[in-house]
């Protein structure tokens, strides 16, 4: 009977045990769930970080199903949150905020942890899934602006990895995170600078903006294309200033126009002295 190394299976099977915990699989009973589930949270994050026989753990198939797992559970508890918003109720409605304002802390747990397993990807996939719903619910809200930061924090966390290339999605999907995100960030904003509890910060500001610049230069030139009339025509222009994004855009335009209208030449003169 072949018997695992002692580090190998003991750290396997806590790991599980802190995953099951950190993903809400295993529901401890109040008022010490949040507690646990914290201590789970930070407990996955130190043996990522320093525990060799924890990193290898992430390439074992069993341990990547349950991460998986958990983070299509932790998405199902995002859209049930999402569907207590829309009670009509001002209490119920602060209990609902409060509720999801410490779900999405886990999500902020996720953006830091899947990067370290590789999983990050999957996260990207799965928030652009439900951006839409998540715009639908809280644009019309009067209230909500932890919420509301909240969300727009993690986005901006979701446009980084994708925009710097931590993660490889497909042009599709970068087009519908900026097409679900990019309109609502614009009108959002200003509403933002005129509160005096809860706003935007300057490093949210920049994270932002150079994540967005960076997501749309990766793009193909007709969706980039696409994405920057909008901007301009938008009533919002102040933030996030994309001019850079355009700048490029135009260089490689011209740059693409030029070699083309080269080759049509050149083909032209070598059929010229062919003849």
């Amino acid at each position: 009977m072949p018997i695992l190394s002692p580090p190998c299976s003991s750290s396997k099977l806590v790991f599980l045990s802190a995953l099951r915990f950190a993903f809400s699989i295993s529901a401890p009973t109040p008022p010490f769930g949040d507690e646990i589930r914290s201590s789970a949270q930070q407990q996955i994050e130190f043996m990522l970080l320093h525990d060799d026989d924890t990193r290898l753990l992430t390439a074992d198939d069993h341990v990547i199903s349950q991460i998986k797992s958990g983070l299509s559970l932790m998405f199902s508890m995002l859209h049930s949150h999402l569907y207590h918003l829309l009670t009509p109720s001002d209490i119920v409605l602060e209990n609902s905020e409060n509720a999801m304002l410490l779900h999405l802390t886990s999500f902020e747990w996720l953006c830091n942890v899947l990067p370290k397993m590789n999983l990050m990807r999957e996260f990207v996939f799965k928030w652009g899934d439900i951006s839409g719903t998540i715009i639908t619910v809280v644009e019309h809200q009067t209230a909500l602006w932890r919420l509301k930061l909240k969300l727009i924090e993690i986005t901006a966390r979701v446009l980084d990895a994708v925009g710097y290339g931590t993660v490889i999605v497909p042009s599709n999907t970068k087009v519908q995170l900026l097409n679900t995100w990019l309109p609502y960030i614009q009108k959002t904003k200003p509403v933002f600078d005129d509160e005096t509890t809860c706003r935007m910060d300057d490093d949210l500001c920049q994270t932002l903006q150079g994540a967005i610049v960076s997501t749309i230069v990766t793009l193909p030139s007709n969706d980039q294309a696409h994405i920057l009339a909008a901007w301009m025509e938008s009533q919002h222009l102040g933030f996030p200033d994309l001019t850079e994004a355009f700048e490029i855009w135009c260089y490689r335009t011209k740059s693409s126009k030029r070699r083309l209208v080269e080759s049509v030449c050149n083909g032209s003169l070598s059929s010229d002295l062919s003849a």
